[in-house]
C-alpha cells in the first residue's frame, strides 16, 4: 500500500508479483484462513490483506481464495460483527477485514446482512458521535474508518438487492456530521496529529486511520452530495473504503498492473 501511495512506475516495478503470488499460497490454510507469516497466527486480517494485495496486483482471485468465503462467514458473530476467527468477539476491525474481503471477492450476501448493519449502526455513540470497536468499549478515532469505511460498501451492497429498494442511496447509513465532529473538535492534538480520544497522545496509527475515516465521513460516494463539516479546508481527497488509498492511487496501481 505504501508503494500505490507513491505511486510512480520506479516503485510500482520494484514489487514482485511471481514472489508475491507464491508467498500467497505458502499462507493459505486449508480451512481458507491465511496466516499473517509462515507459521504465524490465521484471522480474518491476514485474509484481508492477501485479497486486497492481490486485487491491486491483478492476481488471480480463483483457485486461491476458493474457500476464503465459507471461513470469513463463519466468523460472523451472534452479534451480527466479525471476530478475528470463528467465535471470537465482533471487533471493528476484524468486522472491516471480513466484510471487505468477501466484498473484494464477490460474495459480500455469504454474511448475514441485517445483522452486520445492525451491529455497526450500534456501535456508533449518541453522545460522542465516534464509533466504538465493540460492545460497551469506549470511543476510539481509529474506528472512523474500521466501522466507517464498512458502511459505503455494505450500503452498495444492499442497493442491488430486490429486498432492499428503500435504501437511501443520496445519503450514508451513520451520522457524518458528529463523526467528523469527533475528529476535529475532539481528538486533535494542539501540538499536532490525532489521538484514540480526548486526553491522550496523538500517533500516527490514530493519526491515519482518523484521518481515512474522515475522509469517508466527508465524501458519498454514489453522489454528489459530499459533507464537509466546518470550513472549506477541512475537505480530504476522497478515500477508497476497500484499500485505504486515494481514489488516483488506487487507480493508478491498478491500471499499471493491468497493462504490465
Amino acid at each position: 500500500m505504501a508503494l500505490c501511495c507513491v505511486g510512480t512506475e520506479e516503485a510500482l516495478s520494484v514489487i514482485d508479483r511471481v514472489g508475491l503470488k507464491s508467498f500467497l499460497f505458502q499462507m493459505r490454510q486449508p480451512s481458507g484462513a491465511f496466516t499473517m507469516c509462515e507459521d504465524g497466527e490465521e484471522d480474518t486480517r491476514a485474509v484481508y490483506c492477501a485479497v486486497a494485495v492481490a486485487t491491486l496486483l491483478d492476481i488471480p482471485l480463483s483457485p486461491l481464495f476458493d474457500l476464503a468465503p465459507d471461513w470469513l462467514s463463519d466468523c460472523q458473530t451472534y452479534e451480527g460483527g466479525f471476530g478475528a476467527i470463528p467465535g471470537a468477539e465482533a471487533h471493528g476491525g476484524y468486522t472491516y477485514c471480513s466484510f471487505t474481503a468477501l466484498y473484494l471477492l464477490n460474495k459480500p450476501t455469504q454474511c448475514r446482512l441485517n445483522d452486520l448493519c445492525r451491529w455497526l449502526s450500534f456501535r456508533q455513540m449518541r453522545y460522542e458521535g465516534g464509533f466504538q470497536g465493540r460492545t460497551n468499549k469506549l470511543v476510539d478515532s481509529c474506528y472512523t474508518f474500521w466501522q466507517g469505511a464498512v458502511f459505503p460498501l455494505l450500503q452498495q451492497v444492499l442497493k442491488d438487492r430486490p429486498d432492499y429498494t428503500t435504501v437511501p442511496m443520496d445519503s450514508s447509513l451513520f451520522d457524518h456530521t458528529t463523526l467528523q465532529q469527533y475528529v476535529l473538535v475532539c481528538c486533535q492534538n494542539v501540538d499536532g496529529g490525532i489521538s484514540d480520544k480526548p486526553g491522550k497522545g496523538s500517533d500516527y496509527y490514530h493519526t491515519c486511520y482518523a484521518l481515512a475515516g474522515l475522509s469517508i465521513a466527508q465524501h458519498n460516494l454514489f453522489g454528489d452530495n459530499d459533507e464537509i463539516w466546518g470550513p472549506a479546508t477541512n475537505r480530504l481527497e476522497e478515500m477508497h473504503p476497500a484499500f485505504n488509498l486515494t481514489i488516483d492511487c488506487f487507480f493508478n496501481a491498478r491500471s499499471f498492473f493491468i497493462e504490465n
